[in-house]
C-alpha cells in the first residue's frame, strides 16, 4: 500500500464487513444495478469505527459498483488500517497478483437461494470454479455470500478449495428452522472440521423477529464449533436495511454473546489479524 512510511496503525479490533459508498459525484454507481443505496462516506466510516473502539477494518467492494474500484482502491491507497475484498469476474483486467500490494485480501462471490438471486454485478459460484486457483495463486482468499439453504449443495467444493472461505453473514441462517436446520449444521460442520470461517452477522438473520436474542443459539453454536476461524461484522452501512440498526448495539449484542474477554479479543484481534493483515 502507499503510505508506507507512515506509522501503522496499532490493532485495537477489526469489523471484518463494512462497504464505503460516494461521494457520488466523484464515484458513481455502476449503470446497471441492482439498488441504489445512500452515500457511506470515508469519514463516516471512521466515526462508527472509533466510537466502537476499533482501528481496523475490511471493505467489501459493493456490486452496485460493478467493474469500477475506484473508491475501494483509493480509500486503501489512502488508510493503513483498511484492507479489501474485491468483486471480479473471469475475463477481470485485474492483475490478481498485484492485489496484495493494494491492500486487497480476498474476492467475494455470491451463491443465493431464492428468487431474489445474485445481485446484478456479483460474481457467481461458477464465477468462483473457474477463478479459484488464480485466487489460492495470488495468495487471496474467498468470501462467500451463500445462505444455508443453499449451502449443502456447494459444502464438497468449498472443502476443497485450495484456499481459505470465508463465509459472510452467519451463513444467513433460518432462524425459524432452528439450529438443527440441516444447512445450518452444514455451517457448523465446515467450521469446525476448519474448512471454513465464519463472520459473525447475525442481524440480517434476524429482521422479523423483535429483538436480536433469537440469534444467540446459533452465535453459540459457531463459537462452539471452532472459535479459531471467526470474525466479527457490522455489516455498516446495512445495505438495503431500513432503519439502519444502531451499531453500537450490534457490536454490544457480540460481546454479550461472546460472553468472554479473551473470546472477544480472539475474534475481534487474533483471528482478523491473521486472515487480513
Amino acid at each position: 500500500m502507499s503510505g508506507a512510511a507512515r506509522q501503522a496503525t496499532p490493532i485495537a479490533g477489526w469489523d471484518c464487513h463494512n462497504h464505503l459508498l460516494g461521494p457520488y459525484d466523484r464515484f458513481p454507481l455502476a449503470a446497471e444495478r441492482s439498488y441504489t443505496p445512500p452515500e457511506a462516506l470515508v469519514a463516516d466510516h471512521s466515526a462508527m469505527l472509533a466510537s466502537q473502539g476499533l482501528s481496523h477494518a475490511v471493505l467489501v467492494h459493493p456490486s452496485a459498483y460493478g467493474e469500477d474500484y475506484s473508491l475501494l482502491f483509493h480509500a486503501l491507497s489512502a488508510h493503513d488500517h483498511l484492507r479489501g475484498v474485491i468483486v471480479a469476474r473471469p475475463g477481470t483486467p485485474l492483475d490478481l497478483g498485484t492485489l496484495r500490494a493494494r491492500g486487497v485480501r480476498a474476492l467475494r462471490y455470491s451463491h443465493r437461494s431464492g428468487a431474489a438471486g445474485n445481485f446484478a454485478g456479483s460474481a457467481s459460484i461458477d464465477d468462483l470454479r473457474r477463478m479459484v486457483r488464480a485466487v489460492a495463486d495470488a495468495g487471496l482468499h474467498v468470501e462467500l455470500w451463500t445462505d444455508c439453504q443453499a449451502l449443502p449443495g456447494i459444502a464438497p467444493m468449498l472443502a476443497d478449495l485450495p484456499c481459505p472461505v470465508v463465509i459472510d453473514h452467519m451463513g444467513s441462517f433460518d432462524v425459524e428452522a432452528g439450529t438443527n436446520d440441516p444447512g445450518f449444521q452444514q455451517l457448523v460442520r465446515l467450521l469446525g472440521e476448519g474448512k471454513a470461517w465464519v463472520k459473525l452477522s447475525a442481524y440480517r438473520s434476524l429482521l422479523k423477529t423483535p429483538d436480536l436474542e433469537p440469534g444467540r443459539p446459533f452465535h453459540r453454536a459457531l463459537v462452539e464449533a471452532n472459535p479459531d476461524q471467526l470474525v466479527w461484522g457490522s455489516d455498516w452501512p446495512h445495505i438495503r436495511i431500513d432503519p439502519w440498526p444502531a451499531p453500537r448495539r450490534l457490536f454490544d449484542t457480540f460481546l454479550a454473546w461472546t460472553g468472554s474477554e479473551p473470546l472477544a479479543r480472539r475474534i475481534l484481534v487474533d483471528n482478523p489479524t491473521r486472515l487480513y493483515a
